[in-house]
């Protein structure tokens, strides 16, 4: 877990240890953790929007050879298919997966209580609006689906909320990633997005601590 600490704030030096050891096969690397992160519903720890910008700072970079469109693809289709794969998983195993001893330690029964609430308060914007909200993105298919939400429906709201979050968090990288001031503090400028993505989820905790 510290490693995984490490990595998320310092994301930016593990992604040129990454890029200097495995070159274009960064693309499927960095395609992989976004769709575990998205599609497998017990991997809500790994990194999104901070990966985003951090690979979107690099392609700006012409030093690192990296095109910002093939990450662009990237990270559009592999949010698409992680989410869709959650929603199956979601729809075929529902709750049960919270009763298995070993699989429950992944997920905490308070952020799936939160997801549904959050989901049922906002319907299909939740789908959009979680997209970028780390943890509770995560679960928001697998909820939609144990829920009997429509795939067609979860699809055109998913298709909408990816799109968005691929171009904020990646133009927000390109073209702020490489200014002076935020190289020197990238770090604060990572646990700073972490700590605005995750405030939507925080206050609607306390309004339902609050209510009850």
């Amino acid at each position: 877990m510290s490693y995984l600490i490490d990595f998320i704030l310092h994301i930016d030096e593990h992604l040129i240890t990454i890029v200097n050891m495995f070159g274009d096969w960064t693309y499927l690397i960095l395609f992989a953790i976004i769709f575990v992160e998205t599609g497998v519903v017990i991997m809500p720890f790994l990194p999104g929007d901070s990966l985003l910008f951090a690979a979107a700072a690099m392609a700006a970079n012409s030093k690192y050879h990296l095109d910002i469109w093939i990450f662009v693809a990237c990270f559009f289709i592999a949010s698409m298919l992680g989410d869709s794969s959650n929603y199956a998983i979601g729809h075929k195993v529902g709750h049960s997966l919270t009763k298995n001893s070993f699989l429950s330690r992944f997920i905490r029964k308070d952020d799936l209580v939160k997801t549904e609430l959050f989901f049922e308060k906002h319907g299909g914007k939740a789908i959009i609006i979680a997209r970028f909200m780390p943890i509770i993105r995560t679960l928001v298919p697998f909820v939609a689906a144990s829920s009997g939400f429509p795939y067609k429906t979860f699809l055109h709201y998913n298709l909408l909320g990816n799109v968005l979050w691929v171009i904020i968090c990646c133009s927000g990288g390109y073209f702020f990633g490489n200014f002076t001031i935020v190289k020197e503090h990238f770090s604060l400028i990572i646990l700073g997005i972490i700590v605005v993505s995750l405030i939507p989820a925080v206050v609607g905790a306390l309004k339902a601590r609050l209510s009850k």
